[in-house]
């Protein structure tokens, strides 16, 4: 591997669907790492905490519509699900502090 962290290696456990679906997760996922790691320095999915997530999906996209949250937070599940936690995002606000 590179210097830089490949999202797609972290992810290709559990990638599934057609070939368009794990290309918008991947180009999802690239986009959280790079608001998570210009926000806070951490560009390493396993040293995330759940606020870095719940920032990113109430805060980074507070502006788009809500699809594009949808899509996110279904990404967000993703690396959720590949990180092996329990955390828990609904559609909505995520609340950071549960």
């Amino acid at each position: 591997m590179s210097t830089a962290f490949e999202m797609d290696l972290f992810l290709a456990g559990v990638l599934t669907g057609s070939r368009t679906t794990r290309r918008r997760h991947l180009r999802q996922a690239k986009a959280i790492q790079t608001a998570i790691a210009e926000r806070w320095q951490r560009d390493n999915p396993w040293t995330w905490k759940r606020k870095h997530l719940a920032w990113f999906l109430n805060h980074h996209l507070n502006r788009r519509t809500e699809s594009t949250r949808y899509y996110y937070l279904l990404t967000t599940n993703l690396i959720t699900l590949r990180l092996g936690k329990s955390w828990d995002f609904k559609r909505g606000r995520v609340q950071c502090w549960q």
